[in-house]
């Protein structure tokens, strides 16, 4: 077995996208599968306020989100692995632009009408949203316990 230098260990961990990945995951899942609703089963915090809140809270998720998308892409791009990764960032790339460009203003609104007192047209939006939300968590998950489990060998 080829010794590394530690400097060099803590190169090849930080060109892995596994450690990326697990982190967006962590955020991610933290705040979409259980501070959310918490929130919204806390028998203290109204429905207005409980919306209001989560639309702030999502509205930063997703800005961080884009980080994450950003360092990922920049991970792979160093790591050498490119190629293999390109078809999975994709997907990534897309399901988070999809949030952000259609279903986070979508819900924005539907909460502010309701804030207002209005009850929202019947959409997709809110189960489009989650159904993004899971296929990206398990992505994140598998593609991140992958990626650690078989780092690859990096030139230093």
């Amino acid at each position: 077995m080829i010794k590394q230098t530690k400097t060099a260990r803590i190169r090849s961990a930080l060109s892995n996208p596994g450690w990326v990945c697990l982190t967006w995951f962590g955020m991610t899942a933290g705040i979409s599968l259980l501070a959310i609703p918490a929130q919204f089963a806390a028998s203290a915090a109204t429905r207005a306020m409980s919306l209001d809140v989560a639309r702030v809270i999502f509205t930063a998720l997703n800005k961080a989100e884009l980080v994450a998308l950003i360092l990922l892409l920049i991970v792979v791009r160093v790591s050498g692995n490119a190629r293999k990764w390109w078809a999975v960032c994709s997907i990534l790339a897309f399901i988070v632009l999809l949030q952000t460009v259609w279903l986070l203003p979508e819900l924005a609104e539907r909460s502010r009408m309701i804030l207002a007192g209005t009850e929202p047209p019947p959409s997709i939006a809110h189960a489009a949203y989650s159904t993004l939300e899971l296929v990206k968590l398990g992505m994140l998950l598998i593609l991140g316990l992958a990626a650690i489990s078989r780092p690859e060998t990096q030139p230093v």
